[in-house]
């Protein structure tokens, strides 16, 4: 194998490494935005539909969206903390098996490209290559699939979450403060506008029919903000 089709090899591999993440962290962003338009619309609809006080479905909403966003947050991070402690620990094994047992490791790396279809020659060639520019590099992406280099950060994942909820939250909050009489149709109206956008992008993002997709999203959401509604409408008629 030239050194000129092994520098190719690493290349186009890590960058269709760094796509997959950057695409991993849009839908994450656009799956928490979708979040946070529901729960929120859910929310302050129910709210409107007990109250028209702007101030208590204003408190109400606040309240809802730091809970949910907070929720959000907290819960991306100790996820991605256990992934991230399930990594290293893969990884520290990995870099013991390779101080302990090289030559038994550069034989299970020819076997994996071997295994992708790699002759028996060019497998060897490329694991040899690839083990004396970073052994533990390569061992950790080929047999675990982890880049070291590239963990990922639960601070950052928590930020995303609690900003992306966020995001998609201030949407129907806003739309809910309108007038009295404007209130709940512009709500619905901006909600639904709002899962048009984030149904489509979900499903472009991971290669699905949009259609299908923004459909699901819009009676959901639809039918989040119609449950909410009555219960609250209920509720503020049996207490007045």
């Amino acid at each position: 194998m030239s050194q000129q089709t092994h520098a190719a090899f690493g290349h186009d591999e890590a960058h269709a490494g760094g796509m997959a993440v950057r695409l991993n962290w849009l839908r994450a962003a656009v799956l928490g935005a979708n979040d946070g338009v529901v729960s929120l619309a859910g929310l302050v609809v129910g709210v409107a539909g007990a109250t028209t006080s702007r101030s208590t479905i204003l408190t109400a909403g606040l309240a809802g969206l730091f809970a949910g966003a907070l929720a959000m947050a907290v819960g991306e991070y100790v996820s991605v903390s256990t992934q991230r402690d399930s990594e290293r620990a893969l990884l520290n094994l990995e870099r013991r098996e390779l101080a302990e047992s090289p030559e038994a490791e550069l034989a299970e790396l020819s076997g994996i490209y071997r295994a992708k279809g790699l002759t028996t020659e060019l497998a060897t060639e490329v694991a040899r290559q690839l083990t004396a520019h970073d052994a533990f590099a390569a061992h950790a992406e080929a047999e675990l699939g982890i880049d070291p280099e590239e963990l990922t950060n639960p601070w950052h994942a928590a930020a995303a979450s609690f900003l992306s909820f966020t995001g998609g939250a201030l949407f129907p909050l806003l739309a809910i403060l309108l007038p009295t009489s404007m209130r709940v149709p512009v709500t619905v109206a901006v909600v639904a506008a709002c899962l048009v956008v984030t149904g489509y992008s979900g499903a472009r993002l991971g290669k699905a029919r949009p259609g299908p997709a923004v459909v699901r999203n819009v009676i959901g959401g639809a039918l989040a903000m119609a449950v909410t509604y009555g219960i609250g409408s209920a509720i503020g008629t049996g207490v007045g």
